[in-house]
C-alpha cells in the first residue's frame, strides 16, 4: 500500500497531520452553529438543522469520491469504494445529534475523523470499502429513547419505537415522513452481510485520559447500566413538636442510604454509582418528610459486579428502612447489559496507538455509544480522545489539536494494519 496522505499538503514545518486535524476541528465548530436554537447548539432527531448538517458533510464526502445517501432512519452514509467490486466494508461513524446546550465535539468529531481518514487515503483503494456513518440519533433527547439511528442498522427500529411520541405528540414515524423519508424503507438501512467491523472515534467525556496524560485510549467494554427508583416511606409530622427519637424521617433514611451507596462505590474498582434525583413529600421547611423518592444509576464493565452491587444497595435500603421504622419500595427503570468490544480490534487499536508513539490505555466507557448497538451484529471497537477538563455535554467541551492529530495518525495506522491482515479480511 502506498503512503497514506493528509487531505491537504502540510506547510513547511507543520506536523504531518496538523492540517487535517485543524480542518476537522474547524468543521466541528462550523456544524455546531447549525442548531435548533440561535445562541446554543441543540440538534435533535431529524430537526430542520439536520438537513444543513447533511448537506455540509455530503459535500465533504463527495469531494473525496464517496457516494452519499440518507437512509430511511435519517442516517447519513458515505461509501468509499474498495479496490475491487463486491469487497467487504468497514464502518466508521458516530452520531450527529446533540443534547441541549451542547459542545461542538461529542459525536460529530467521530464522523469528521472518518472523513479525515478518507482524505488521508488520497484516492488509494483498500481491500475493503469504507462507509462513514453519521447517525441521526443517539442521545435520546427528542423521544426519550436513545440510539434510533444505530438501531436501524441492526434491525431494531421496530413498530413500537416508530410509534413513540415526542413532547408534541409527533411520532418517530411522522418525524421520518416530515423529513421527506419513507419509514417503510427502514429495513433497507440494515448493514450489509459483508460488513467486517464498526469503528468509532469519540471524545472520552471524562477525566481519565487527562489524568494519565495520554491522548488516546482504547475501549475494552461499554459499561452495563442499572437505573432504579427508590421510595422511602416514613411518617409526615410537625418539625417543631416531634422529638428526634420518635421520628420516622424518610429524608434522614435516604441520606444514610446515599452515603452507604457512595462508600460502596468508592471501594469497588471501576464502579460508578450516582443518586441523581431526590424529591421529598410534602416538601415544606417545617414538616418532617413522609416520603422521599430517589433515583440510582449504577455502571460497571462487569455485569456480575454491577448486579451484585445493585443487590447490595437494595439490601442496604431495606436494612436502613427497617431500623428506622420506615418502609421502602423500588422500581427498575433500566437494566442495560455491558457490551465487550471485539478483542482482535482492541489489540489492533492498541498497537496502532503505540505505533503513533503514544502509550495506550485500555478502559471501559461509562457512557453508552452507538458501538454497543452495532456490536450486536458486527465486531465493534472504540477509540477515545482525551477530553480537556473532562467536560462534555456543555459549550465548554473541547479537544486538543495534538490529540486530534494523534487520532488521525492512529486511524491511518489502523487502516494499514487491517488492510494487511488476512485474519481481518476473512471475517465475513
Amino acid at each position: 500500500m502506498k503512503q497514506l496522505q493528509t487531505q491537504t499538503k502540510a506547510p513547511p514545518g507543520a506536523r504531518p497531520f496538523q492540517t487535517s486535524a485543524e480542518l476537522a476541528i474547524a468543521r466541528c465548530h462550523q456544524l455546531a452553529r447549525l442548531s435548533e436554537d440561535p445562541a446554543r447548539t441543540r440538534r435533535t432527531f431529524l430537526c430542520p438543522s439536520m438537513r444543513q448538517v447533511h448537506r455540509e458533510i455530503t459535500s465533504w464526502l463527495q469531494a473525496l469520491g464517496a457516494n452519499v445517501r440518507i437512509d430511511a432512519a435519517g442516517n447519513l452514509r458515505g461509501f468509499y469504494d474498495a479496490a475491487q467490486s463486491g469487497a467487504p466494508r468497514l464502518l466508521i461513524g458516530s452520531h450527529l445529534d446533540t443534547v441541549p446546550n451542547a459542545g461542538a465535539f461529542d459525536g460529530v468529531l467521530g464522523v469528521l475523523l472518518g472523513v479525515a481518514l478518507l482524505a488521508a487515503l488520497d484516492g488509494e483503494k483498500l481491500p475493503f470499502g469504507i462507509e462513514v456513518v453519521g447517525f441521526s440519533e443517539e442521545e435520546g433527547v427528542r423521544f426519550g429513547e436513545p440510539f434510533i439511528g444505530s438501531r436501524a442498522l441492526v434491525g431494531r427500529l421496530d413498530e413500537q419505537l416508530l410509534r413513540r411520541q415526542d413532547a408534541n405528540a409527533v411520532t418517530v414515524r411522522q418525524a421520518i415522513e416530515d423529513f421527506g423519508l419513507q419509514p417503510e424503507k427502514v429495513p433497507e438501512a440494515h448493514i450489509p452481510a459483508n460488513t467486517l467491523a464498526y469503528l468509532e472515534f469519540h471524545i472520552e467525556q471524562g477525566p481519565v485520559l487527562e489524568t494519565l496524560a495520554r491522548p488516546l485510549g482504547v475501549v475494552e467494554a461499554v459499561a452495563g447500566q442499572s437505573r432504579l427508583e427508590f421510595i422511602f416511606i416514613g411518617r409526615t409530622n410537625h418539625a417543631g413538636t416531634t422529638p428526634m427519637h420518635l421520628r420516622h424521617d424518610s429524608i434522614a433514611a435516604a441520606a444514610e442510604w446515599i452515603s452507604a451507596v457512595e462508600r460502596f462505590a468508592q471501594s469497588a474498582p471501576g464502579m460508578v454509582a450516582t443518586v441523581g434525583k431526590i424529591e421529598a413529600k410534602p416538601g415544606a421547611t417545617n414538616i418532617i418528610a413522609g416520603e422521599a423518592l430517589l433515583t440510582l444509576d449504577v455502571r460497571h464493565s462487569s455485569n456480575e459486579v454491577r448486579v451484585r452491587a445493585v443487590d447490595d444497595f437494595i439490601g442496604k435500603s431495606e436494612e436502613i428502612a427497617q431500623r428506622r421504622g420506615l418502609s421502602v419500595c423500588r422500581n427498575v427503570l433500566l437494566n442495560q447489559q455491558a457490551v465487550a468490544m471485539d478483542p482482535f480490534l482492541v489489540n489492533q487499536i492498541e498497537e496502532a496507538i503505540r505505533q503513533s508513539e503514544c502509550e495506550p490505555h485500555r478502559m471501559a466507557s461509562g457512557g453508552g455509544h452507538d458501538a454497543m448497538i452495532l456490536a450486536e451484529k458486527v465486531p465493534a471497537a472504540m477509540i477515545f480522545l482525551r477530553t480537556p477538563g473532562g467536560i462534555s455535554h456543555d459549550p465548554a467541551e473541547s479537544v486538543a489539536l495534538e490529540d486530534v492529530e494523534k487520532a488521525i495518525e492512529c486511524g491511518v495506522l489502523l487502516l494499514r494494519r487491517l488492510a494487511s491482515s488476512s485474519e481481518f479480511l476473512k471475517r465475513t
